[in-house]
């Protein structure tokens, strides 16, 4: 009896016949993909661009020979250095602050996971005007602040309103709000590492601060530098709440001047531009902070480095010191 002929696997078939020769007997030609859509697409992003630059270059509503005029005056430039100052000091504070705080979080301790995490959930559910406005009234609840022995005399007192300053009234409320935020990204980013580095710590008898300051805190910076890099451009542009405590920071500095001259559209725009200047240089630095922390990685601008990323290794740690 006949048998039908079984299938023939993709793999025995005949090879599909090369591609035939182009029309002049050559080689065939590779003819690229048309991408109309991406090309007309383009073509209508840049002329918008390009619409919206000549507005703003042609308006004679934004005055940009106001905008030199008051670009590098002593009273932009000592409102700027007190922004970058405020800026500065809240996030080094903030951060270590924060890092108290995440280790709190990840304590073994009931009582302190509970305290940070009540920290964090006050002042993460708070706006940062009502924080400033608050610690800017403390006087209305504390008068005075002093330090005296329990049921005995009174060493010395201050009045709060003595005390706490537009400035510094600034500098404890960012600090307070930026710590809170700060502990969660430290907190990621310690999660983040790999929990066998830590037991490899451990069974080589290093304590946990130690384990922590030289093998979980330098592998947790790659997640922590990104996060870290948007909280700083954001202090900065945050610092400009500040202006409604007649801190003189860059913003208040240029509402004082058109106050006086009524060029507020001008003025305006001299804050803007050295804000997006600042920014720029910042997120600059952060791009190489980030390279310099993922190098060896798959990220951008780290494979080509032949760098290995930072890990625990008994090795690394008796003579990588």
């Amino acid at each position: 009896m006949a048998t039908a002929p079984s299938p023939v696997s993709p793999s025995l078939a005949e090879p599909a016949p090369a591609p035939g020769p182009g029309p002049d007997g050559g080689p065939p030609r590779i003819v690229p993909r048309r991408r109309t859509g991406r090309r007309l697409s383009a073509a209508a992003a840049l002329l918008v661009f390009a619409l919206v630059v000549r507005s703003v270059v042609l308006n004679d509503a934004f005055q940009w020979d106001v905008v030199g005029r008051y670009f590098t005056t002593s009273a932009v430039l000592s409102g700027l250095l007190l922004t970058l100052w405020l800026t500065g000091v809240v996030m080094v504070l903030g951060f270590a602050a924060g890092t108290v705080l995440a280790v709190m979080r990840l304590s073994e301790s009931p009582v302190l996971r509970t305290l940070s995490w009540g920290y964090v959930w006050i002042f993460r559910s708070t706006p940062l005007l009502v924080q400033l406005l608050f610690w800017f009234n403390i006087g209305a609840l504390y008068p005075t602040l002093g330090l005296a022995i329990p049921y005995g005399p009174e060493l010395f007192s201050v009045r709060t309103v003595n005390l706490l300053g537009p400035t510094l009234t600034a500098v404890i409320g960012l600090t307070l709000h930026e710590s809170a935020y700060a502990a969660e990204v430290v907190r990621g980013g310690i999660q983040s590492v790999d929990p066998g580095q830590t037991e490899a710590a451990q069974a080589l008898g290093l304590s946990r601060a130690r384990t922590l300051r030289r093998i979980v805190v330098p592998q947790a910076m790659r997640s922590i530098v990104p996060t870290a890099g948007n909280m700083l451009i954001g202090t900065l542009k945050g610092t400009s709440v500040v202006s409604v405590l007649a801190v003189h920071d860059l913003l208040y500095s240029v509402q004082l001047v058109y106050n006086q001259n009524y060029r507020v559209i001008p003025l305006l725009l001299v804050a803007t531009l050295w804000y997006v200047a600042v920014t720029t240089v910042l997120s600059a630095g952060q791009y190489y902070v980030e390279r310099y922390y993922a190098r060896g990685t798959s990220r951008d601008g780290a494979a080509g480095t032949g760098r290995k990323p930072f890990h625990f290794t008994k090795r690394r740690y008796m003579y990588g010191r």
